[in-house]
């Protein structure tokens, strides 16, 4: 009825129904090699039977009837492998086949990606995209100028400096009178006496003697 709705099959198809064909004639060998196989079993067990009874001439047939069913045995084991191989080269065939839909299809996808990547317009993405790139740096610079700007950092670390320089200068100055301005034996005592509390005003008369000599002598 195909014919009749103008129906065709594909290669695909054809194979696939061929290689069905193939394995079901396989199974009937099968089949068929079995009962041979039954069968030689029960002529060989008939063969001794007649044997045991004296029964020459129908051993003889019967052993005949033996010879003729493993031969058949063997063209059938022939048969099946020569179905096999055809079965094989069918199989490889269809994977041939797929491989090749594959291909033409992978082909046309790279047909179609090559007709879609045109170099001119590659090239003018890729300068373009370089462009972008050098302004968005240029932008993420002056970003982060405008944050320093706005933090103080660089204003803070100077007056850190300026602080840190006084600090060593005045430390230095004090150094340097603390060496050269360092005070006398006299002025000592004064300011120890100066210093001293109401208590270390009441001193013994010894002390106040030891005073009066120094004075005079400072007069002389």
């Amino acid at each position: 009825m195909e014919w009749l709705f103008g129906k065709k099959k594909t290669p695909e198809e054809m194979l696939r129904q061929n290689q069905r064909a193939l394995t079901k004639a396989m199974r009937d060998l099968d089949r068929e090699r079995q009962k041979m196989e039954q069968q030689e079993k029960k002529i060989i067990a008939d063969i001794k039977k007649m044997a045991k009874q004296g029964q020459m001439d129908a051993v003889k047939i019967m052993a005949k009837d033996l010879v003729r069913t493993r031969r058949y045995c063997k063209k059938f084991m022939l048969m099946r492998a020569n179905i096999q191989a055809v079965s094989l080269k069918i199989q490889t065939l269809r994977s041939t086949n797929t491989m090749a839909q594959a291909m033409k299809g992978v082909t046309k996808a790279m047909q179609t990606m090559n007709k879609q990547l045109k170099l001119p317009q590659i090239q003018k993405i890729m300068m373009e995209f370089e462009k972008q790139s050098e302004i968005m740096e240029m932008k993420e610079e002056m970003m982060n100028d405008a944050i320093d700007d706005a933090m103080g950092d660089e204003d803070d670390e100077d007056e850190s400096e300026a602080i840190v320089s006084q600090v060593l200068d005045e430390l230095g100055l004090q150094m340097a009178d603390e060496l050269s301005g360092l005070p006398s034996a006299k002025d000592s005592l004064a300011a120890g006496a100066a210093k001293q509390t109401p208590q270390a005003a009441g001193v013994s008369d010894a002390d106040a003697d030891l005073e009066a000599r120094l004075d005079n002598l400072r007069r002389q």
